[in-house]
């Protein structure tokens, strides 16, 4: 799923990363694919189908679905946001409101700034945790050294 904003288009994650990827146009993954690629199961990818956090999966003439360059970059997104901790019916609003298109930007902008803030609260929360680990390793690194009066006896 490619967002639009305007006249811009976002492809969701950032620059797409080429590695093992197909050209466009002969872009289309099996589900197994899929799963090598983005470490997701074929399980999960077919449960955010089933919710519609990846809908319109294009499927072969035998049914097998057919995923694109352009799945791939959603799905970094959706990682990405999982990553943040959004709750899943969160990340389903937001693709919903993807699909219904530009004039849900400022409703887009707001649940990503609500994500924000919550990843900034957890990464403060994170740092007053490593002050503390950084303090208790101190103390152990210190643990058993002679002490600065003892050395200069």
């Amino acid at each position: 799923m490619t967002e639009t904003t305007g006249t811009r288009t976002d492809t969701c994650a950032g620059p797409p990363e080429r590695g093992s990827r197909r050209p466009d146009g002969a872009d289309k993954y099996t589900i197994s694919e899929v799963a090598a690629l983005t470490g997701l199961s074929a399980h999960t990818l077919r449960w955010y189908e089933r919710i519609g956090l990846m809908p319109h999966i294009d499927r072969s003439h035998t049914g097998q679905r057919r995923y694109t360059n352009r799945d791939l970059d959603w799905l970094a997104l959706v990682g990405k946001l999982r990553l943040t901790g959004m709750p899943v019916a969160d990340m389903v609003r937001y693709a919903e409101l993807v699909r219904e298109g530009d004039h849900t930007y400022a409703e887009r902008c707001a649940l990503l700034k609500a994500t924000r803030e919550d990843v900034l609260a957890r990464i403060a929360e994170l740092q007053g945790t490593l002050a503390v680990l950084d303090h208790k390793i101190s103390i152990y690194a210190d643990a058993g050294q002679p002490l600065a009066s003892e050395r200069s006896r």
